[in-house]
């Protein structure tokens, strides 16, 4: 039997389910509600109802303006190991702008509505009352979110197991890789994936991936390799590398306040790190010692703090304040 029609079989066992589920929590249903919910043709839903029928699954239909398809008064499906608490969260975490992008959309409504299925009716409207109430957004504000249209793909293999053949857009130009796709993690509205490749587990953005073809064959997963371990390790390595310079400044109190709600989430710990071990001038000034990314972003990130920070090193860092001070001295006194 091959891979696709093994796929096909469960994506109709997961839909007969589905229906069954969907009938159980709302009641009475048109064929045309049921196709528009499994995104499927009326004509599957009438095959799907025969086959649940003829498997012992009490469904009927009637026919007429007011008829519908439901299931015989006081059947219902029996799913066990779920307490209130853990079906509020499985609504809490549904995340559906991210499990869409996954392919689990689908999957997603299937598990929230077996839930529903099997809660009473008073604890029923308190995990709907959970999506009501509380809504993921991962992408920061101002940003368009990444595209990433082989996001599915890498998501199927990882599932399977099963090696990638990758092109890869690298700054300076598109590599080829094989991969053996290890987890996908959700930072910040980017999608990485972290993946081995010679032996090597390394991260990737997964908009940079040019075009991705599953292989044959299977790879094993290593030993003990722990997804949420690995990328708290390179987060903290990723952040060190990308402090490159060091800026020496003077602080003020509201500066010093001000300090970790301006920098970039590893600058600004760094820094406020910093404070605790600095000295304080006479005037109530800090002065510390500050790694930063880059001297373009230092500029444009302590010019945030306007008077209330005074640059001492490097000295090409100062100068450019100071003419950018003295520029927007001489325009506001122009006006």
């Amino acid at each position: 039997m091959s891979w696709f029609v093994g796929y096909s079989r469960v994506v109709r066992a997961s839909r007969l389910v589905g229906l069954v589920l969907l009938l159980q929590t709302r009641g009475r249903m048109t064929a045309g509600q049921l196709a528009a919910e499994l995104e499927v043709s009326e004509r599957t839903i009438h095959r799907d109802l025969a086959a649940l029928s003829a498997a012992g699954v009490p469904v009927y239909a009637e026919p007429g303006r007011y008829g519908g398809c439901q299931l015989v008064e006081g059947y219902r499906t029996r799913l066990t190991g779920l307490n209130v608490d853990e079906a509020e969260a499985l609504f809490l975490a549904g995340a559906p702008g991210p499990m869409a992008e996954l392919g689990l959309g689908t999957v997603l409504a299937a598990a929230q509505l077996k839930v529903l299925a099997v809660l009473p009716p008073e604890l029923r409207s308190r995990a709907v009352r959970v999506q009501q109430r509380f809504h993921l957004d991962a992408p920061a504000w101002f940003r368009d979110p990444d595209e990433v249209p082989h996001l599915a793909d890498v998501a199927a293999a990882l599932w399977a197991d099963r090696r990638l053949d990758v092109r890869y857009a690298r700054p300076d130009r598109v590599v080829r890789r094989v991969l053996d796709p290890l987890g996908l993690v959700l930072k910040a509205g980017v999608w990485y994936l972290v993946a081995r490749n010679r032996g090597h587990v390394r991260t990737y953005r997964v908009s940079r991936l040019r075009s991705v073809e599953p292989r044959p064959e299977l790879f094993v997963r290593p030993d003990g390799f722990d997804l949420t371990a690995y990328w708290a390790a390179s987060s903290v390595q990723f952040e060190e590398q990308m402090l490159r310079i060091e800026v020496t400044a003077r602080l003020s109190p509201t500066g010093v306040a001000m300090l970790r709600r301006v920098l970039e989430p590893a600058a600004g710990r760094a820094a406020q790190a910093a404070v605790a071990e600095a000295d304080t001038d006479p005037d109530g000034w800090v002065r510390l010692l500050m790694p930063m990314e880059s001297f373009d972003v230092a500029y444009h990130e302590l010019l945030r703090l306007g008077a209330d920070v005074e640059v001492l090193e490097p000295v090409e860092l100062r100068q450019r304040l100071v003419a950018t001070a003295h520029a927007m001295s001489q325009r506001y006194g122009a006006a």
